[in-house]
């Protein structure tokens, strides 16, 4: 009789991000409510949702920006929630776009791609510069090596965050909003940028409203309400059928708003 042999268990080391029963409160404030969520080496993953929601916070957590009230969050194989953890050297791993751009303003855009990898990770002159340069010519602004962040457009300044989060040549990058600071006409730019970091297979955690970018893009959207995980699935699935009846009020909301906003001045 052939023995029917049981497939290895599954550990945090296959997952590039493993997210066990995650909680947060500010207070009396429960923002994430058990929150259990994998992402996968080379995978987008795209988090959707309304304002309060708990997106940015949930991202937070697993770069210890936010400290979690209870649950475990590993990146890779190490334990980001475990008290003892080294969170600097975890934190090299992983690259973070926030919502403003956060640009040193006294120092060119040269100066603030080299400035972190000669002080953290030790590297270099010529070679912090080297790959300050290969990581600006990847997004566009070689030619804006010497302006000031003043000097640029929002978008530009979002391209070198951008930038700057890859030079530290990290096997992950969190997306926290990277657009809703920016001008409608200089949204497509720094999307154009991270659509070629996803082809280029970059993992990738992004918090976002941009759902046309959602939907051409991710491997997987999580749409969250209230703190909680509502639906996850494919994008076509998640944005195009909707399984949940909250899912479908915010997305009808989200992709109709001249529609909504007619109706409610004609009532």
């Amino acid at each position: 009789m052939t023995e029917i042999l049981s497939p290895p268990p599954v550990t945090r080391a296959d997952h590039v991000i493993s997210i066990r029963n995650l909680s947060k409160s500010f207070g009396q404030l429960e923002v994430l409510k058990d929150i259990s969520l994998d992402v996968d080496a080379g995978e987008v993953v795209c988090v959707i949702g309304p304002s309060g929601s708990g997106k940015s916070t949930l991202l937070r957590c697993v770069n210890l920006l936010e400290t979690p009230t209870s649950g475990q969050i590993f990146v890779g194989t190490d334990e980001v929630t475990d008290p003892d953890v080294e969170i600097d050297l975890v934190r090299r791993g992983i690259g973070m776009v926030f919502q403003s751009f956060n640009l040193f303003p006294h120092l060119t855009v040269l100066q603030n791609l080299t400035v972190t990898q000669r002080k953290v990770l030790k590297r270099s002159k010529s070679e912090s510069v080297a790959v300050a340069r290969r990581n600006l010519d990847r997004v566009g602004m070689s030619h804006k090596e010497d302006a000031y962040p003043a000097q640029l457009s929002g978008g530009q300044q979002q391209r070198v965050a951008i930038a700057r989060a890859l030079s530290k040549d990290p096997t992950l990058m969190l997306f926290d909003e990277p657009t809703s600071a920016l001008d409608p006409e200089l949204v497509g730019d720094v999307l154009a940028v991270m659509k070629s970091l996803a082809a280029d297979g970059m993992t990738m955690l992004v918090v976002t409203h941009e759902m046309a970018f959602a939907r051409e893009v991710a491997d997987r959207v999580v749409f969250m309400d209230g703190g909680y995980i509502v639906e996850q699935g494919a994008p076509g699935d998640v944005i195009g059928q909707p399984k949940e009846e909250r899912t479908r009020s915010f997305l009808h909301r989200v992709l109709n708003p001249l529609v909504i906003e007619t109706d409610e001045l004609d009532g």
